[in-house]
């Protein structure tokens, strides 16, 4: 029986792996896929503190494994499939049944999709939610990025470094996104922004040729030829095992305390999968560290 099991390799579980194996738990990391979690998705990060210069998302990545890797922290491969509720929790991992005292959920979140016609049809011939995955195969090309948050913002940066011209469509009058990217997307020579526009389908046969947009105000509709098409319209948890029991907000997101408790006892939540105002590396970090922590404090106290 595991003493805790640790679903997602991104920082806030790498964290959390790390600390429990520092104090000897028995533990293991679960993650589908490689372990990084969005950070593999991001160029760089100017706001960890320790890197004044800043640091590729994959090599920041690769030092927190790094630190697993030292503490010899057990991987088990594979995806969640359910949580049942008991005492131990019952955790299967695809086909396989795992009993753990405790598990810390940070699993993350993923794109939330816009919901308009063209969208499903034409993903990965031309809509992207991802400019670091798929940046480079607009070299020199139109394209449309969809969003007014830090994320839109940050990635529409990024893939102005690439692409020949970007429309920023944007719903409301004014970003949501921190001041330093907004002054630089307002002073960028190849990002246009459409101000009060909503994007009501993506057109194209076999691969992205335009969208179609409204203006809220004005109601006018238009066509903007394009070649690609790039999301960022907010993230959504990677939760869909959890049992219902386990408390959510509007969002969907696993509502805890300040210790990452959540409504069932033995089930802690930390990171991007978790409801909160500000999602960050440091941020995830810091959950993951809270989150073993009660964990820990969490087994002393029962008998199984």
């Amino acid at each position: 029986m595991w003493d805790c099991l640790v679903i997602g390799g991104g920082p806030a579980g790498m964290t959390a792996g790390l600390y429990l194996a520092r104090a000897g738990a028995r533990a293991a990391v679960v993650e589908r896929f490689a372990v990084g979690g969005q950070v593999l998705n991001t160029e760089r990060i100017d706001n960890y503190p320790g890197f004044p210069e800043g640091i590729l998302g994959y090599a920041l990545a690769e030092l927190m494994e790094k630190g697993l890797e030292r503490f010899a922290m057990p991987r088990l491969s594979g995806e969640v499939r359910e949580i049942e509720i008991g005492m131990p929790l019952r955790v299967r991992i695809d086909d396989a049944l795992h009993e753990t005292k405790t598990v810390i959920v940070s699993s993350g979140a993923t794109w939330r999709k816009l919901g308009v016609p063209g969208e499903e049809r034409l993903t990965g011939k031309g809509v992207s939610y991802c400019a670091l995955c798929d940046g480079f195969f607009y070299k020199d090309k139109t394209i449309a990025c969809i969003g007014g948050g830090d994320a839109a913002l940050e990635e529409s940066l990024y893939l102005q470094k690439l692409v020949r011209k970007i429309y920023l469509i944007h719903r409301r009058d004014a970003f949501r996104g921190m001041k330093v990217y907004q002054d630089k997307v307002l002073a960028s020579p190849s990002i246009e922004v459409l101000w009060n526009t909503v994007v009501e389908s993506i057109e194209g046969d076999t691969a992205v040729q335009a969208v179609t947009i409204r203006n809220v105000q004005t109601d006018a509709r238009s066509r903007v030829d394009v070649d690609g098409v790039f999301i960022f319209v907010g993230n959504r948890p990677l939760a869909d095992f959890l049992p219902s029991a386990v408390e959510r907000d509007a969002g969907g997101f696993v509502v805890t305390d300040m210790e990452m408790r959540t409504t069932v006892p033995g089930i802690f939540a930390a990171g991007d999968v978790r409801s909160k105002t500000c999602r960050q590396v440091t941020t995830a970090v810091g959950d993951g560290a809270i989150a073993a922590t009660s964990v820990l404090a969490y087994l002393e106290n029962i008998h199984v």
